[in-house]
């Protein structure tokens, strides 16, 4: 066999590689005065099963000493916005997965509709968020005691839920909950108008876990990875 003919099946030898592990972006949202080592599960399983570092995207917003400061509005968007954009130019199929837990629901949602994204998005996963609004936070514009309860934040009813509600999200759209979540359930009841607060609306699926709300986020990445695959 000529060296030509070797050179050429080495060549299509590393081209089929690469093809077959061809994966979608992912980006993973974390949620209020969080940061991405709070994905350190999901990434180190993603790693496990052929994803490259390069293929992983962990936004770091808000800040992390003033919770009560952060909302969906201003400084916050920019590093969702930026991951969400660079992982859909850098995506090897054109598409990325999306995966936020708490606030980094509502805030991958806002960015996703501000960007026009969702027809890049293949799945998107909701983990513990608050798409309904938290009872904590009060009936906007009623007991709404900070910026994270506000116009733009997780009041129920809040303007900015209101606007993001039935926004297209992706092809494929997951829920994560628990009726035991310290958060989404803090008032005593998890729901609003009948429905978990962690449902996304037109969603495929809701699954649902006695975990508390950052046990949602950690424990659960064998659901979360054959969710995107």
């Amino acid at each position: 066999m000529s060296r030509q003919l070797v050179a050429l099946g080495l060549l299509l030898l590393v081209s089929a590689s690469a093809a077959a592990v061809c994966r979608d972006s992912v980006v993973l949202v974390h949620g209020n005065a969080a940061s991405p080592s709070s994905w350190e599960n999901t990434v180190d399983a993603l790693l496990a099963d052929g994803y490259g570092q390069q293929d992983i995207f962990t936004p770091d917003w808000g800040l992390s000493s003033c919770p009560a400061c952060n909302n969906h509005n201003g400084s916050e968007e920019t590093p969702v916005r930026t991951a969400i954009n660079t992982a859909i130019s850098q995506s090897c199929t054109g598409k990325i997965d999306v995966i936020g837990h708490s606030m980094g629901v509502t805030l991958a949602a806002q960015q996703i509709d501000k960007l026009a994204a969702s027809a890049y998005v293949d799945t998107f996963v909701g983990i513990a968020g608050a798409m309904r609004g938290l009872w904590s936070c009060g009936v906007y514009p009623y007991n709404v005691w900070n910026s994270t309860c506000g116009y733009y934040g997780l009041s129920v009813q809040s303007p900015f839920l209101d606007g993001l509600y039935g926004i297209p999200l992706g092809d494929k759209v997951y829920s994560i909950k628990s009726y035991i979540d310290q958060i989404v359930c803090s008032s005593g009841t998890c729901t609003v108008g009948g429905i978990h607060s962690s449902r996304i609306w037109n969603e495929d699926a809701s699954f649902t876990y006695s975990l508390g709300h950052f046990g949602l986020q950690s424990d659960t990445v064998t659901k979360q990875i054959s969710l995107i695959q």
